[in-house]
């Protein structure tokens, strides 16, 4: 890998920590059995996940008997709304969502749509929080299921998940969560938020990708979607990935063990970033800001800048070794603009303009002054190029950007 890489893309995936790492190659090359097995690596294999389920279920306040593995954050999510609705079919047919879930929630729950079921969303104000109220109008006799994003993946908003929670709870209505970007970064107490089904993952928190859960309280009833052995208590087929699974638990103890600290120095640097890129002209911090800074995702920023692309932008500082997101990264590959940021009132030419930084607890200090700088040069060039500027901004960028080349001119 370049070392010079600046990596400010961790709300997509993280680089796997070493000691996860480690224990991971162990179970690929020494403790290899399948936990259903009955020899003596069968019976080892069963005990080590036995040990990561505990632990898993450990950090977010669970039982481990409702803790299951799935491939990733997506399938969890898939898990939960399709074995809720088809579960449930018979007592109801309605759906609530927020209007800023993961593209995992948002396309199952039109896709029920097509299929009869009802949907509908609850909006959001200007710095993505649920609108509460607008939640309780929604609710209905046929209503089954509420899903609302814990912290959202692009502008880092923490929901108020146990009043949520909570209205879910006496309207006797199962209350889902997709915690992927939760997990790992801010404490989570499944019993205390009133969570009925959970989605969270590793990749996020430094550890595998292609592993995940989903926490299903006891008592709650999903259809199994696929058929095949009785694996993960009869709900999830197939062998588990033992490797990846000890990784997930490892990354997960390690999450936790080391939250405080990580925390206080992760939002020491995101606020370092914050003060810097809003000494930029003409830009807008998107999602949580002033006495709600508070109720932010530690490792997030977002940011417009207007009158310049999103694309752009990214690209330039690619070629730089800066690596941050435009857009949700699940998306960020099509020309529609972030449902998010349009959700939150950006227009779409705003929505385009728009990145994402999201940090670790690898990043330094140098690494978020070298990006300020990058951003502030990157920015001016852009801008000095744009036919989108009006006329009363662009004699002040112009002029910015030949100061920026004469200064790249000279040397300095």
């Amino acid at each position: 890998m370049d070392h010079d890489i600046i990596y400010l893309d961790n709300g997509d995936t993280t680089r796997i920590d070493d000691d996860v790492l480690d224990l991971m190659l162990k179970y690929y090359r020494d403790s290899y059995g399948n936990p259903v097995s009955l020899h003596n690596l069968g019976i080892e294999a069963d005990e080590n996940l036995l040990w990561a389920r505990n632990t898993i279920a450990g950090s977010v306040n669970a039982a481990p008997e409702e803790i299951i593995f799935t491939s990733g954050a997506t399938e969890s999510n898939n898990m939960a709304i399709n074995g809720v609705a088809e579960y449930l079919r018979n007592k109801g047919n309605h759906i609530i969502i927020s209007s800023i879930e993961h593209s995992s929630v948002k396309a199952v729950a039109h896709r029920l749509k097509s299929e009869g079921y009802k949907v509908d969303e609850v909006r959001v104000d200007s710095e993505g929080f649920l609108d509460i109220e607008d939640l309780k109008s929604k609710f209905k006799v046929t209503t089954v299921l509420v899903s609302v994003i814990y912290a959202n993946f692009e502008i880092g908003t923490v929901q108020n998940i146990e009043e949520i929670g909570k209205i879910c709870r006496e309207k006797g209505v199962l209350f889902h969560t997709d915690a992927a970007q939760a997990f790992g970064k801010l404490k989570i107490d499944v019993k205390k938020e009133n969570i009925d089904l959970m989605t969270f993952n590793a990749h996020k928190n430094h550890g595998p990708k292609g592993i995940g859960a989903l926490y299903i309280r006891k008592g709650v009833k999903l259809k199994k979607l696929m058929e095949g052995g009785s694996h993960e208590f009869n709900l999830r087929p197939g062998t588990e990935n033992l490797p990846a699974i000890m990784g997930f638990a490892k990354s997960a103890e390690i999450a936790y063990r080391d939250l405080e600290a990580n925390s206080k120095s992760i939002i020491k640097l995101r606020d370092r970033l914050i003060e810097g890129l809003t000494k930029i002209d003409h830009i807008t911090l998107n999602g949580p800001k002033g006495e709600n800074l508070g109720m932010r995702l530690p490792h997030n920023v977002d940011i417009t800048f207007h009158y310049i692309e999103g694309e752009a932008i990214l690209m330039h500082l690619s070629l730089r070794g800066v690596c941050v997101s435009s857009g949700s990264a699940c998306s960020s590959k099509t020309l529609e603009p972030s449902h998010v940021l349009t959700a939150i009132g950006l227009k779409h030419e705003q929505a385009h303009g728009s990145i994402r930084f999201t940090l670790s607890k690898y990043n330094t200090e140098n690494e978020i002054d070298e990006t300020i700088k990058n951003v502030t040069e990157v920015v001016s060039i852009l801008r000095s190029m744009s036919s989108f500027i009006p006329e009363e901004h662009s004699e002040l960028l112009n002029q910015n950007a030949k100061t920026f080349y004469k200064n790249k001119n000279n040397g300095e």
